[in-house]
Order: structure tokens, then C-alpha cells, then sequence
């Protein structure tokens, strides 16, 4: 006869074998079971046995009861969800925790290897410990350091200032095999201290130990870390041949709203970083990776695995899962010949922007001639419709058209994503390679100039790196920033290593304009130069910039943000202001052009665009929308 063991682990007796203590102990309410006491059991694999295992007795090891993946003031019928639902503890102690944590990896341990997560010596999971003990070396201002029993209330305010909480949090870590028991995980203190070995001699910690902490640095709720070497994750890190992509872009798939912070619709970005021959050297790449992508709970390592987190061990578990069906589906996809980082065109349901507030009135039945119309109607005079229109239509309504580029021709998730990254990652070699001293001094002196006008006497290290680094901190739109980064972005360009993002209506747009005598125009806070250098080299029209009549900066015309900058482009191109057609993702763009002047003023709406909030002007989800006669 065979029959399936639900055994809860049992309190630790360091003179008692691990099988003694199983056979011995009972009393379990320490195991962190949602169900607090279950004394070990025997199920035959019987219908009754079944019925009795699977009716009433919880599978997986707790440490807190009533897990959500729906957090405190969201609703189960949120689009996007982040923070997860935990419910009370069911630990009572330090130790009872340390022995639920243990045997808990145990066995997420077994899981992550039977589904291949975790083949050989790949992969691991550690577990924060969060209660409301302190710890041996307790820095609580109220205790001597002991063994002390601080308030939830401390533990909150001090989990802001890290250096000094990580002293009296513990983990667990572990390397998985199929062998793992309670008694082979290491358990450390947030100084990478052992404080309770493994009772099995030889084993070692993991390549990657320093890994964990970076997770836990950068993201002040996690408490639960998985690294996973599912061969989808490894797979999904080549679906570009090139292997310079710097993330994988998913959407349109249900499960994207497993992985914490997006919906459905939402276009999710997984930062990939290049692997190392030792994970302990991916450090300051995981680091960078994890502060540039701050909705994103993963990292991919190129043809490596995943690194995913949560604020509970159910939430980590549940987003690692999420995350490898998405990986899959997205390299099932490639073979379709399906960009899964593309919005399709047709097959999801979309809201159209005004919907009718009443069904529209039936077409009039004519007597007599029933040819006067299709299917016996007859056409209803509706030229004031027509006429009345709020966005405009070129060239009828206007023949200049003036274009921002981010959230308008070009996703906002390629500049914040693609190209301020590189400029970042890029600058000291470029100043090392194609500056000479005397534009040294001269870029030193104006970055300057700039920071000190906003940083209210804030010390900034005298350095352009660190200079340029604490304007793009800030989305300051800096005229020598902008310069720097032009010319940092042209490099990649001409290398080839850059190629730029348009959306698939914008060359269709630019297309009509010119062929029905419409001027288009682009104004932008990046440079001249960086805007000739992303038109000209798109990843999916090739070189545009034949459909330009012209270009603005902040240099040439003014900040975007104040009304005389339009006035002044109206004058320098001779046209009078009213005539102009100005499109842009920004309210307080497009409220300073109204105010110069502009009748036509259109909010673009593109997917990752912040929201508009309550409506102020005519809304296009496509720039096709102002192509008409």
C-alpha cells in the first residue's frame, strides 16, 4: 500500500535526530501552519485519504494566516495590484519563526527542483524574517542587547533607516538540491554573519549570498528572494539574436497582472543584465538594474536564470510562477512570429474614448424609391456634425503641424528606459574617449551653473559625472545636459547599438502630411541633434527625417512650459499662431501654447502615458486621427 505523508516540522532538540523528533513531537504550533496545530499525519492514497488531506489540512508551510495576493484597500477587482495581504502571524517566537522559515525553503526547495527551477545546484530562496522580535545585538534603544520583545510600531520606524535595521533582522539562505532538509539552511544576519550553520559538514553558502542583500537594500518591502534557473527564463534572455536588448517588453497577456504593479493591457519590461563567470561579481549590474526599473519585481540574468522578489514568500512564489508562464508564452509567440512586446492591433477589447451616450437614430425609411439608400434608408444631412468636430483635421483645419516626441511619436518607455540608461551607462567613456580638456572645463563650469540654480545650496561633488547624474535624478531639462547626451546617443546611433522607437501610425502620419502640402514640425527638450539622430535611425521606418520642415529646442526656441516659446516658433516659421496644430502628452505643454495663442491644442494618449486626470483638451490615441480632408 503507498501513502502520502503531511508531516508539520516540530520543535528543535539538538539530542534528537531529525526522525526522532518527527516520530516524538506533536505539539505543532509553531510550525507557522495557517491551521496552527497539525499533528503529523497519514493519509493512504485512498478516496477517503484523499478526500481527508486535500478537505481539511493546508499543504504549504505559513508563517501568517489569511494570505491575499489582494492587499489592504485594493478590491479584488483591481486592474494592478503590488502590496499583498498577510493577515496575523502564526509564529510566537524568534525561534519557532527560525524553525517555520527552515523547513518552509525545505519545501519550496522540493517544488522549485520537481519543476525544474532548480536543476543540479541552480537556483535558491531566502527568507526574511520579519516579526515583531528583536534579536540577539538588538539596537533598540529600549533594551539592553538581548533577547527583546520591541513593539510593531518601533520595527516600522526604525525599517526606515536600514544601516541600523539590518543589524537585528535575521534570514535564512539556501542552495537547492534534491537532498535539502530543515537542518541544511544557513541562517545570517544582515551582516552576511552565520549565526546558525548547517548541521550537515562541507556544505557552503552561495556565489550569490551578496545578491540577497542587494534585493533587500533596494527594496525596503521585500522579504522573500528566488532564484530561478527555469530553462524558460534562460531562453527568454535570447529572444533577441543580437543579445544587447536590455530588457524583454511583454503585453496584452492576462498573467502580466501576476507579477505585481501592471495590468493586463500594461507594457511590462523585465531588465535583463549580462551574466558574469561568478554571480558574486552582478552585484553592481543587479543594483542599477533594480533602481531603473522601480515596478519591475525581476531581473533576468542573460543566459542564466531570474532573480524575483515579494513582500511575503506566497507574493514571491506567486510572481516567480507568473513570471515563467510569461517567459514561455513570450518565446511560443517569437515562433508564431508574434512580438510579445507589441500591441496588437486587433483581438483585445477597446473602449473608445466617447462613448455614446444614447443609441444612435435609425436610419429613415424611404417610401416608394427603395434605392434612394442602402437596405431601403436614406442619408440624414449631418454636415454640422462634420464641421463641429474638436480635433482637427489636416489639411483641411490646418497645414502646420507641431509634434512633441515623448508619449506623442515615441513611447515614453524608450527614452526613460533605453536611452537615458545608456547616456548613464555610457558618459565616463565617452568623456575619456571624445573630450578633450578645455570642453572638460567648459561642460564642468555650465553643469554647474545649472545645479546650483536648483539644488539650494545642496553640496554636489564638483565633477560632470556626478554633475549629470543629479540632473537626470531630477528630469531637470538641462540645455547642457541635453547637448551631452546628444552627442553620447550619437555614438550609439552610428555603433549601431542604438536604434530608436516610433509608433507604427507616426510614419503613416508623417506620409499624409507630406503628400497633402501639411508642414510638420518637431519640438522637443532633447537637442536638435538628438532629435535628427532618433528619426533618423528608427528600428522599424528606417530614416525619416525627409517628412520634417524643421526642428525646435529649448535653445532655439524657449522651455516648453511657457507661452512665449510657441509665439516665437510661430514667428520664426511665418505662420500665424492659430493656424498651428500642437500635439503633446503634457497639460502644462499644451496649456502654455493655448495661452500664446494656439486654437488647435491635442493631448496624446499612449500607453504608458501618465494619466490626463480630469479632461482639459481634444485627446488622439493615434496621430492618424488628424489625417482627413
Amino acid at each position: 500500500r503507498t501513502y502520502s505523508y503531511l508531516v508539520s516540522p516540530a520543535t528543535s532538540d539538538s539530542t534528537m535526530s531529525n526522525t526522532d523528533e518527527h516520530q516524538q513531537k506533536t505539539d505543532c504550533s509553531c510550525c507557522g501552519w495557517a491551521n496552527e496545530k497539525v499533528a503529523p499525519q497519514i493519509f493512504p492514497m485512498t478516496q477517503e485519504g484523499r478526500l481527508q488531506m486535500y478537505g481539511a489540512n493546508r499543504r504549504w508551510i505559513g508563517l501568517s494566516k489569511g494570505w491575499t495576493r489582494i492587499g489592504e484597500g485594493q478590491s479584488e477587482f483591481e486592474t494592478r495590484t503590488s502590496a499583498s495581504s498577510k493577515g496575523e502571524s502564526t509564529v510566537k517566537s524568534p525561534e519557532q519563526e527560525a524553525l517555520a522559515v527552515r523547513a518552509l525553503i525545505s519545501q519550496l526547495c522540493e517544488h522549485f527542483f520537481k519543476k525544474n527551477w532548480a536543476p543540479g545546484t541552480g537556483g535558491g530562496v531566502r527568507q526574511l524574517c520579519i516579526t515583531r522580535f528583536s534579536f540577539v545585538n538588538c539596537d533598540c534603544p529600549a533594551h539592553d542587547p538581548c533577547p527583546a520583545l520591541c513593539t510593531i510600531g518601533w520595527y516600522s520606524r526604525r525599517r526606515t533607516k536600514r544601516e541600523q535595521t539590518l543589524e537585528s533582522l535575521r534570514g535564512s539562505i539556501f542552495r537547492l538540491h534534491q537532498l535539502l532538509y530543515r537542518d541544511d539552511v544557513f541562517e545570517l544576519d544582515m551582516e552576511s554573519n552565520v549565526v546558525v550553520a548547517p548541521k550537515t559538514p562541507g556544505l557552503r553558502q552561495s556565489a550569490c549570498t551578496r545578491l540577497w542583500y542587494v534585493v533587500f537594500e533596494e527594496r525596503a518591502n521585500a522579504t522573500c528572494v528566488i532564484h530561478t534557473h527555469s530553462m524558460n527564463s534562460m531562453l527568454a534572455t535570447l529572444l533577441d539574436p543580437t543579445e544587447e536588448s536590455k530588457t524583454l517588453k511583454i503585453t496584452h497577456l492576462e498573467m502580466i497582472k501576476g507579477v505585481g504593479n501592471h495590468a493586463y493591457d500594461d507594457i511590462l519590461e523585465i531588465p535583463i543584465v549580462d551574466n558574469r563567470p561568478s554571480e558574486d561579481m552582478l552585484e553592481d549590474q543587479l543594483r542599477e538594474a533594480i533602481r531603473a526599473f522601480p515596478k519591475c519585481n525581476a531581473v533576468l540574468v542573460r543566459r542564466h536564470g531570474l532573480y524575483v522578489w515579494g513582500d511575503s514568500w506566497e507574493q514571491a512564489k506567486t510572481q516567480c510562477e507568473s513570471f515563467d508562464y510569461l517567459f514561455e508564452s513570450a518565446i511560443k509567440m517569437k515562433e508564431l512570429g508574434i512580438d510579445p512586446g507589441k500591441i496588437p492591433k486587433v483581438g483585445t477589447f477597446r473602449v473608445l474614448e466617447k462613448e455614446m451616450s444614447s443609441p444612435p437614430n435609425k436610419k429613415q425609411k424611404t417610401g416608394g424609391n427603395a434605392a434612394a439608400g442602402f437596405n431601403a434608408s436614406q442619408g440624414i444631412e449631418n454636415a454640422e456634425d462634420l464641421q463641429s468636430n474638436e480635433v482637427p483635421i489636416m489639411p483641411r483645419d490646418a497645414k502646420v503641424l507641431l509634434l512633441d516626441i515623448e508619449g506623442c511619436t515615441t513611447s515614453i518607455s524608450f527614452v526613460h528606459s533605453v536611452l537615458f540608461p545608456y547616456a548613464r551607462e555610457h558618459l565616463s567613456s565617452y568623456l575619456e574617449t571624445n573630450v578633450n580638456a578645455t570642453q572638460k572645463e567648459q561642460y564642468l563650469k555650465a553643469l554647474s551653473k545649472e545645479v546650483s540654480a536648483i539644488s539650494g545650496g545642496e553640496s554636489v561633488k564638483q565633477d560632470i559625472v556626478a554633475l549629470v547624474q543629479y540632473l537626470m535624478d531630477r528630469d531637470v531639462k538641462s540645455a547642457t545636459l541635453k547637448d551631452l547626451q546628444g552627442k553620447i546617443w550619437k555614438a550609439g546611433y552610428t555603433s549601431g547599438q542604438l536604434k530608436a522607437h516610433v509608433y507604427d501610425d507616426f510614419p503613416l502620419t508623417l506620409q499624409w502630411m507630406k503628400q497633402n502640402g501639411v508642414r510638420t514640425y518637431i519640438y522637443s527638450s532633447g537637442s536638435i541633434g538628438a532629435q535628427k539622430l532618433l528619426f533618423g535611425n528608427t528600428e522599424t521606418a528606417g530614416n525619416l527625417l525627409d517628412h520634417f520642415a524643421g526642428h525646435f529646442d529649448i535653445p532655439t526656441a524657449g522651455p516648453k512650459k511657457e507661452a512665449p516659446s510657441y509665439t516665437k516658433i510661430a514667428k520664426a516659421i511665418d505662420v500665424p499662431i492659430e493656424e498651428i496644430v500642437f500635439v503633446s502628452d503634457l497639460k502644462a505643454e499644451l496649456e502654455a501654447a493655448a495661452s500664446a495663442g494656439m486654437k488647435y491644442t491635442i493631448q496624446s494618449i499612449r500607453p504608458g502615458n501618465a494619466p490626463i486626470g480630469k479632461k482639459q483638451f481634444p485627446t488622439v490615441h493615434s496621430l492618424l486621427q488628424l489625417c482627413g480632408k
